[in-house]
């Protein structure tokens, strides 16, 4: 490796350059007409990564707009390992500007947090990946190996127009990959230990939940209100989502979930066996990452849309609703069974979008990296793995063989509510954290 000391560092723009990306509006939908920004915020991307001399490749993923930018960077020639990719998006969820204390789109820096859309999901990644693509190039250094930067159109809607699409039609660009780091993963949470002292775990993520959003439908006769009605569209669906709404899953405790579980008990001394009586009380002591963690114990299935009917006095003849459906890795024919068992005879379900699961081992020369890359920066902290509960670009990338953890390092105070952050009104993240995240990722892809 190969690097002049007097070179600008990406920690020295990486706030500028995630301030910048968050001023990019690339509101998803979800609805191909009413998306927007992704091909400028790609196009300026692009630009920042010429400017330094790369060669980059604009995609447009399947639709006009989907902007997706690529960008590879030699590693060592006698090196025998496949290419890492380094995946962001750049899409992000909707906003309402009236409800937020800063525009969401500002990108203001002040009280030691960049705020905005996409500061947390997933900007922040982004921003240091650009940085640190900038600043191996300016400095003329050659990685052990050959890194593949990848910056992404519509994550935030499945990837359907973006990853999903590059691996059906152009797995060219992710020829040679065999490793991947992505979001939501690396980030820091504090526990007290059995000592009275404090520990910082950094969550590495190693599992995803299924994604699967399902719609339920119910036919019946349609007629005037006020007549007696045998059936009831309304009725049968409505019944149906209550059942689901309502409904517990098994736990079920898979080996990412085993292992972190295991971790932090050994840490703080909760007794979190996966046989435990009162193991999801137990876990809500860690706090506010509890909401992520606990929905990694059971499948989940939560209506979120209903629609039925034009007129008051009008019985429908179709009602429909939406369900968001979060399925275990190997419990998706169980699911299924369960599903239909709750929804009864009279009601049809079907797959809107259906992502698989995915789960990999902790272990691995990749994995070393980024545990010394934490240790680097915060010598007594502890990585471990998770699963997340969402889902990622990884469930294309796994399509390819690519093997796929979420690693986009943050040290958050211990009082932040990351949580909530996520999608979330006032989204922001610490200046600290990007700038420490920056370090620990420059060290891990200069050692992996």
């Amino acid at each position: 490796m190969t690097e002049e000391s007097n070179t600008p560092r990406a920690v020295d723009e990486v706030v500028d350059l995630v301030s910048t990306l968050i001023r990019f509006d690339t509101s998803n939908t979800g609805e191909l007409e009413t998306t927007r920004g992704e091909e400028e915020c790609a196009t300026w991307v692009a630009s920042m990564l010429e400017e330094v001399g790369y060669t980059t490749e604009y995609v447009e993923s399947g639709q006009p707009g989907r902007g997706n930018v690529f960008a590879r960077l030699p590693g060592s020639p006698d090196s025998d390992r496949g290419a890492l990719l380094i995946h962001g998006h750049l899409d992000v969820v909707p906003a309402e500007p009236a409800d937020w204390s800063v525009h969401p789109f500002s990108g203001t820096v002040k009280d030691g947090y960049i705020w905005g859309r996409g500061a947390v999901d997933m900007k922040n990644m982004v921003g240091m990946a650009l940085a640190l693509a900038r600043q191996f190039r300016r400095a003329g250094t050659t990685p052990p190996r050959e890194l593949v930067f990848a910056f992404l159109a519509d994550e935030e809607a499945g990837g359907t127009w973006g990853a999903h699409w590059l691996v059906e039609h152009r797995p060219d660009l992710f020829e040679g990959v065999t490793e991947a780091v992505g979001e939501v993963g690396g980030y820091s949470l504090t526990v007290d230990r059995t000592d009275g002292t404090e520990r910082r775990l950094y969550l590495v993520e190693t599992a995803e939940k299924g994604l699967a959003w399902m719609r339920l439908t119910a036919d019946a006769t349609a007629g005037h209100g006020s007549f007696l009605h045998a059936d009831n569209a309304v009725t049968e669906v409505a019944e149906a989502v209550a059942r689901i709404g309502r409904h517990t899953f098994p736990l079920v405790v898979s080996e990412s979930v085993a292992e972190f579980l295991a971790a932090v008990s050994e840490e703080t001394g909760l007794d979190l066996r996966p046989d435990a009586p009162d193991l999801e009380t137990s876990l809500f002591k860690l706090g506010s990452l509890a909401r992520i963690l606990g929905a990694t114990l059971r499948d989940t299935a939560n209506p979120t849309m209903l629609r039925a009917g034009y007129k008051a006095n009008v019985i429908p003849q179709k009602a429909e609703a939406v369900v968001d459906c979060r399925i275990l890795p190997g419990r998706q024919k169980e699911f299924e069974a369960e599903i239909d068992r709750l929804i009864g005879p009279n009601v049809t379900r079907e797959w809107i979008t259906h992502l698989d699961s995915y789960e990999t081992t902790f272990d691995g020369d990749l994995v070393d990296a980024m545990n010394a890359a934490i240790l680097a920066h915060d010598p007594g902290a502890r990585t471990v793995p998770y699963m997340m509960s969402g889902g990622t670009d990884a469930k294309a990338f796994a399509k390819l063989g690519v093997r796929c953890f979420g690693f986009a390092p943050l040290q958050l105070p211990r009082e932040l509510d990351f949580a909530a952050l996520f999608h979330g009104v006032d989204e922001r993240v610490p200046v600290d954290s990007v700038v420490f995240g920056t370090k620990v990722l420059e060290h891990f892809l200069l050692h992996s």
